[in-house]
């Protein structure tokens, strides 16, 4: 059985095996440009896996190429290894990487002086286009790499989104030239002290560039009116009262609000996201709209509408949280669902739902109470609970057209290092993905055994994962 995950939609097993071993070359039947690139992250995967210098030549036998193939879309791809090579091939090069990521981790996750590939075909195309990861990096904040780190493992298992909280009570994490206290006062703190930290312009362009690389979109989030404690404490004009409150270092929600009836409001609002446009290439700039328990409805319902404008008139489509749904959705805004029924509203008014219900998809959970990291107001999450759901059945009133996806954030009110960040994570993510990607019907019994498998996979790749009892780790 290949341990893969997430599970193609088709794989046919032939008789045979390719020999792979320092040898053994890549060709590329193809001047385009990312391909090329993509043959270079083969061989310096391939350098990393097996301690091999596999380099291009004419002849080489692992073969990436494009072709005209309407049923493979843009992400999907076939992977065929015979005894003679092993074939490579996508419509665009999104797809052709993650055949790579199938090619592997069919790979032996020891080393060997060669390496036998079972013959196979596989032909896969993903269910949902919305495959992301949510991380938060204002509760707590994490580097340049801490998060190039995450979004290599992500992309690992075909995810294409990063949502990057960006902006919370306790901390203002990406600078803002024109608002440059939001960085010198907000960006100073962070959940229980120790200073905080924040990205410039620059930072956030290399993390964009390297998630471009492994066809991830970063979604910038802005959260507003409300969880804005630190722009306040920066900017006392966006305060009703024009003074400014303390910085913030707990973990509260709902007490803070920007000035919904403030002209200074919809000023900040439109040169923070005209700024934040210019660096993000991706489509979304996410507005936040969550828990926001000292605005009162109306001045939400208009502060909503509001900068929903601002986000379309600097060429992005909004994403809110659901309790958006409550106030007028425009057209091309996407509402994400974590809890609650204003979805409903959303629906009706014709908006696509990013799924993210927090009693399946929070990874800042706790898997069982004795977990020494996380939260459980949404309830424990073991590694069964965040896999064994369907979604498409999950939430009442949403059928399959409705979804856009599944995204799975991690809130890091508790977790402080990169080594908390994938023990939250994983196992639970792989899961996750393969619900994003893989056709519909899962069984748990059948994906344990492959996610047991993938433990020695997780182990060469330096992840500290959460040794799941409910799984027999090989």
């Amino acid at each position: 059985m290949l341990n893969l995950i997430p599970k193609p939609a088709s794989i046919l097993f032939d008789s045979g095996e390719f020999v792979l071993s320092n040898l053994t070359g890549i060709q590329v039947r193809s001047s385009n440009q990312e391909v090329l690139a993509l043959a270079d992250y083969l061989s310096a995967q391939l350098q990393h896996a097996t301690g091999w210098n596999v380099q291009q030549s004419n002849d080489g036998k692992i073969i990436l190429e494009l072709d005209e193939d309407p049923g493979l879309g843009e992400e999907g791809y076939e992977l065929v290894i015979t005894p003679e090579s092993v074939r490579l091939c996508a419509n665009q090069p999104a797809g052709l990487f993650y055949a790579l990521q199938t090619f592997l981790q069919i790979l032996p996750s020891s080393r060997a002086s060669t390496l036998s590939l079972p013959a196979v075909s596989i032909r896969d195309t993903p269910r949902f286009v919305w495959r992301g990861a949510m991380l938060d990096v204002a509760r707590h904040f994490f580097g340049v790499e801490d998060v190039k780190r995450y979004i290599a493992l992500i992309a690992h298992y075909k995810m294409n989104r990063l949502h990057l909280h960006q902006t919370d009570d306790q901390g203002w994490r990406i600078e803002i030239k024109s608002w440059p206290h939001l960085t010198e006062i907000g960006g100073s703190t962070q959940v229980g002290g120790n200073g905080g930290g924040f990205y410039t312009q620059e930072q956030y362009k290399e993390i964009v560039d390297y998630a471009r690389s492994r066809y991830i979109m970063i979604i910038p989030e802005i959260d507003t009116p409300g969880h804005t404690n630190a722009a306040l404490a920066s900017y006392p004009e966006l305060n009703e009262s024009e003074e400014a409150p303390s910085l913030y270092e707990g973990t509260k929600v709902g007490f803070s609000t920007l000035g919904a009836n403030r002209a200074i409001t919809y000023q900040f609002l439109d040169e923070v996201i005209g700024e934040l446009a210019l660096i993000t290439p991706g489509s979304y700039i996410h507005i936040g709209g969550d828990e926001t328990h000292s605005t009162p409805v109306e001045d939400y319902k208009t502060f909503i509408k509001r900068i929903q404008e601002i986000v379309i008139a600097h060429g992005k489509n909004a994403i809110g949280w659901s309790e958006i749904g409550a106030a007028e959705i425009l057209p091309g805004t996407i509402v994400q669902h974590w809890v609650g029924k204003s979805y409903q509203d959303a629906k009706q008014q014709g908006a696509k739902i990013i799924l993210s219900p927090a009693s399946k998809a929070y990874l800042d959970m706790k898997y069982d109470s004795s977990t020494p990291l996380g939260l459980d107001w949404a309830g424990l999450i073991n590694v069964r609970d965040s896999y064994d759901w369907e979604p498409a059945d999950y939430i009442q009133g949403l059928e399959e057209n409705d979804i856009l996806g599944i995204e799975t954030p991690l809130w890091t009110e508790t977790v402080l290092s990169m080594q908390d960040i994938e023990y939250m994570t994983f196992p639970r993510l792989p899961g996750l993905a393969e619900l994003a990607w893989s056709p519909k019907g899962q069984n748990w019994e059948e994906y344990s055994q492959r996610l047991g498998a993938h433990g020695k996979r997780m182990q060469a790749m330096g992840i500290n994962f959460y040794r799941s009892p409910e799984v027999d780790w090989e």
